[in-house]
């Protein structure tokens, strides 16, 4: 079954399960330390992810995957590993309600980066937008 989302119904549901990812991780990594508390998210991920690829055919051929997708894709996945690794250390010792909006300034460093390093251009309005967002994370985290 195909849902046939826009990218911001896609959006608003991923801030939705990572707003329940900040609250189900402060809940589960009251008593375990935090880099097995990541394992164990990890491995959850990859079975329902394997179930999911699985349920609708879509794993393929190995072999029809550049290296430069192996590459930047393995890359991705040390930098997401890395992330989590901090995020469930920081959700451990920190309020997750400061923690959080502390990690959505990866949002402000995708745009950085978007520009930077992909080319992208953003307008006047969007680096003001940009520029409210790393303003209100910071203020939202302030004690």
């Amino acid at each position: 079954m195909e849902l046939k989302f826009g990218w911001l119904a896609w959006a608003l549901l991923s801030a939705t399960f990572a707003a329940l990812t900040a609250i189900f991780a402060k809940i589960g990594v009251a008593n375990i330390n935090s880099d097995l508390a990541t394992f164990i998210r990890t491995v959850v991920v990859m079975v329902a992810l394997g179930v999911i690829l699985l349920a609708r055919g879509l794993f393929q051929q190995v072999n029809d995957i550049s290296a430069h997708t192996y590459l930047f894709l393995a890359l991705s996945g040390l930098a997401t590993g890395a992330s989590w690794l901090c995020y469930f250390r920081a959700l451990q010792i920190g309020d997750a309600a400061l923690v959080a909006p502390i990690d959505k300034l990866g949002v402000v460093l995708v745009a950085i980066f978007g520009v930077t390093i992909l080319g992208e251009s953003l307008s006047l309005i969007n680096w003001i937008g940009i520029a409210m967002m790393a303003s209100g994370a910071v203020l939202v985290a302030w004690r």
